[in-house]
């Protein structure tokens, strides 16, 4: 571990013990510690000496991927994908750098995203509005390109072999256009980026997942959203693997209250868009509904601490929520 910090520039080296859970069927969930602990995961499969990762982080990421790397005894050599399920800066920001320390590994990309890992200047200056210059800088660092001849995408129903096990993806939109999930035949399980929610383990109660929908800007699509969680349960799979946070399982329960909550979000949306108080009042009605269903859900946390896991959440989903209604109207 000294090793590796010492080998980093400043502003990669790990301050903290990385975070890894073994979690069975060859899957490893790594805590990138993005802003908080349990909130951005990076998986590691594994399928005898051959690995993928999927969904990377941002920039300041990349150390701790490469610290749970060594901490296992596994070679940057022996990764062969880095899947990217979409390529908001949480899930892809960190890509080309990462891949700089992965010399044998290829960039699995959505078809629509993979234009702006070739260039991310239009990503960056999406972000970048969002969140203004400073706040972007400090949350997701650099972006850097990747070179064209290691990029494959991931047109629907792609398959590719990770050491014997079998890989499949799939087109998910609705949270966003250039999202797909990934079928893995080795846990029978989907990587499924936003598309199927969030769901944090500060918020299970007895063992139970409370999940949420996701509608960050600016491509949310309620319909779209529809279809594609229920293209993830029509495959049965034994577990969905969460970009946040890690596995969930009683797929179609979690899929019944997602389908709930994306239309109560379309109303609510719906009714501010075009009511008197307009969009500013968005984000207080958001955060009242899923304050709300947590406590439903049977979550105790002080108020503050709920209000601190999900006020992120709150703000960005408003805004996805604002942009799509005020679009669609």
């Amino acid at each position: 571990m000294r090793r590796l910090c010492s080998a980093l520039p400043r502003v990669l080296r790990v301050t903290e013990q990385t975070i890894c859970q073994d979690v069975g069927d060859g899957v490893t969930v790594i805590d990138l510690q993005h802003l908080r602990s349990g909130m951005v995961s990076s998986h590691l499969l594994q399928q005898g000496d051959a690995l993928a990762l999927v969904d990377v982080g941002t920039h300041y990421s990349v150390p701790r991927i490469l610290a749970a790397l060594a901490q296992r005894g596994l070679s940057p050599r022996q990764v062969k994908y880095v899947c990217v399920t979409h390529v908001h800066l949480d899930h892809a920001g960190g890509a080309g750098e990462l891949l700089q320390h992965l010399p044998e590994a290829q960039l699995v990309v959505h078809p629509r995203g993979a234009r702006h890992m070739l260039d991310p200047a239009k990503l960056v200056a999406g972000a970048t509005a969002v969140y203004g210059e400073a706040e972007m800088d400090r949350i997701n660092g650099a972006v850097l390109p990747v070179d064209a001849a290691r990029i494959i995408e991931a047109v629907d129903g792609l398959e590719l072999d990770l050491g014997g096990r079998h890989l499949r993806f799939f087109d998910t939109p609705g949270h966003a256009r250039h999202h797909y999930s990934i079928y893995d035949e080795g846990s029978r399980g989907v990587f499924s980026g936003d598309i199927f929610g969030l769901s944090y383990r500060a918020l299970d109660v007895d063992g139970r997942a409370f999940i949420f929908p996701t509608t960050t800007p600016v491509q949310f699509d309620p319909v779209a959203a529809h279809r594609s969680i229920d293209e993830i349960v029509a495959l049965a799979p034994k577990r969905v693997f969460l970009t946040h946070f890690g596995p969930v399982s009683e797929v179609p329960g979690l899929a019944a209250q997602l389908h709930r909550m994306l239309d109560d979000y379309v109303v609510l949306a719906r009714q501010c868009v075009g009511g008197e108080g307009g969009s500013a009042e968005l984000p207080g009605l958001l955060a009242t509904y899923l304050f709300d269903a947590a406590r439903g859900h049977g979550c105790d946390l002080p108020a503050d601490i709920l209000k601190a896991l999900l006020q992120l959440d709150v703000e960005l989903n408003a805004q996805g929520l604002d942009y799509w209604a005020s679009s669609s109207s």
